[in-house]
């Protein structure tokens, strides 16, 4: 009898579980499209503005408890980070498209194979990028433009943060991918509460300068990591769990996830390789100085993008789910939604930064060389943020139907025909003004040429079909 009891309740209790996070899934598709954006951008940017508040934190850390030189340095190695990043984020954004879209067919069995094989994949690019980066450090800093004063703090810094890869991401699409934004956000939110925390006892309670700050991110990084593997792996009060036969490799599930998702890698890369052609270029015609302006500019754009980052992000899944359903009025209401909040966010920053260049620079840096050279910087640069955006977000979109081919075009093109170019170009006849300002019209044109892009598929799509000719046409 008690045993029968014990049962019945169990039952009950799994049973309403699963009633509660399938409505999660659900609304995806039933609730107010403003309604549902709002409330899922509002999650992920608070997602990523923390961790936008992390890095100004770091950065200011770095600079006041070793010096400017420190953070020029730790800059240098921002495009290690942001190529771990773009592997995590196109293997996220691939398998959350497809788990979404799955979810939204009733096919649990593929978003688990796809969550899995995401898991798989990223761990064994992980290692390898250890592995690799660390028997190539010295040639691989010297290449990212680290060289004198900076190459030792490079070298300290870069050897915790490949040494860490392994726990760099914690997929925190993926949990969007079925609504579950509370838990996504706080994949967020713990991790950097914990980096934080760590980064003033490390950095000047216990002095361990540069790798005092990789070790804070790679900590925060292994609790995120912790909370993905025990939501994906343990939970069980989700649509899916991932099973250990789902990390098996699945040739057709990998090769949809990076189709997908190779436009973000792209993306990602393209920021790294940006990266290193503004600072080797900076390096060349401004010097130690400009770098540092340089690096404070960088963290401070980071801070003031996490919103349009955010905006991407709540979108994909509401535009996923609602694809895989053939709700598309849905799917149309949630882009240009999205469209229209990027951009009025995109303005209202670029106004305050420039008017605010001032005061934010001096929160980092006193010294008179890099404080000036930071301030026009971020004057320049603030006009680039207004549409900064865009491109990110229409990428997204085309990303969250299942059709990359677009999003490629954005990732190549825009980083191939205008960024590169303009910085090598401009930064060579105009020293370093001409990189700020190359920098602003690059993501202006991006932004012009996704909107391009954008209209084009729109208008092929709602063309009626081409009527094949009768017999008796020639």
């Amino acid at each position: 009898m008690t045993t029968a009891v014990s049962t019945a309740v169990s039952t009950a209790g799994t049973t309403a579980g699963t009633t509660e996070v399938d409505a999660r899934t659900t609304a995806l598709g039933t609730r107010p499209v403003g309604r549902l954006l709002w409330h899922a951008c509002s999650q992920t940017t608070l997602s990523v503005g923390v961790y936008g508040i992390y890095a100004l934190t770091n950065a200011w850390f770095v600079a006041r408890g070793v010096g400017p030189t420190a953070m020029a340095a730790v800059n240098l190695v921002a495009p290690l980070l942001l190529a771990l990043g773009a592997v995590s984020t196109a293997l996220g954004v691939g398998a959350a498209s497809v788990v979404s879209r799955s979810l939204g067919a009733g096919d649990t069995a593929a978003a688990g194979r796809t969550a899995g094989n995401a898991f798989a994949v990223f761990w064994a690019a992980a290692l390898t990028t250890t592995v690799v980066g660390l028997v190539a450090l010295e040639p691989l800093l010297r290449l990212l433009g680290a060289e004198g004063a900076t190459l030792g703090y490079s070298r300290n810094y870069a050897v915790v943060i490949l040494a860490g890869a392994i726990v760099s991401t914690g997929f925190s699409a993926l949990v969007r991918a079925e609504g579950r934004m509370r838990f996504s956000t706080m994949l967020w939110v713990v991790p950097v509460l914990v980096q934080i925390t760590l980064d003033p006892l490390l950095i000047f309670g216990l002095g361990l300068g540069v790798r005092g700050a990789a070790l804070g991110t790679v900590g925060g990084q292994a609790v995120s990591a912790a909370m993905s593997v025990w939501f994906f792996f343990v939970q069980r009060r989700r649509p899916y769990r991932v099973a250990a036969r789902d990390l098996r490799p699945h040739a057709r599930t990998i090769g949809t996830v990076l189709g997908i998702g190779a436009p973000s890698f792209l993306a990602g890369f393209g920021a790294t390789l940006l990266a290193v052609v503004v600072n080797t270029t900076l390096a060349a015609v401004g010097g130690a100085s400009a770098l540092a302006a340089f690096a404070i500019c960088a963290r401070i754009q980071t801070f003031v993008a996490m919103p349009q980052l955010g905006i991407s992000q709540g979108m994909q899944p509401i535009v996923g789910y609602n694809a895989g359903r053939r709700l598309l009025d849905r799917v149309e209401r949630t882009r240009t939604l999205s469209l229209r909040a990027t951009l009025t966010y995109g303005v209202l920053a670029a106004t305050a930064v420039g008017l605010l260049a001032g005061p934010l620079t001096g929160v980092f840096v006193d010294e008179p060389a890099v404080y000036a050279t930071a301030v026009d910087a971020l004057r320049v640069v603030a006009v680039g943020v207004a549409a900064a955006g865009v491109t990110p977000l229409v990428s997204a979109y085309f990303q969250a139907l299942g059709r990359p081919r677009p999003s490629y075009l954005l990732s190549i093109g825009t980083l191939v025909a205008l960024k590169v170019p303009l910085v090598l170009v401009l930064g060579h006849t105009a020293g370093t003004t001409g990189i700020w300002v190359a920098l602003a019209a690059g993501d202006v044109l991006a932004a012009v040429a996704s909107a391009a892009v954008l209209r084009h598929v729109r208008r092929r799509a709602a063309a009626p079909p081409r009527r094949p000719p009768s017999a008796d046409e020639p």
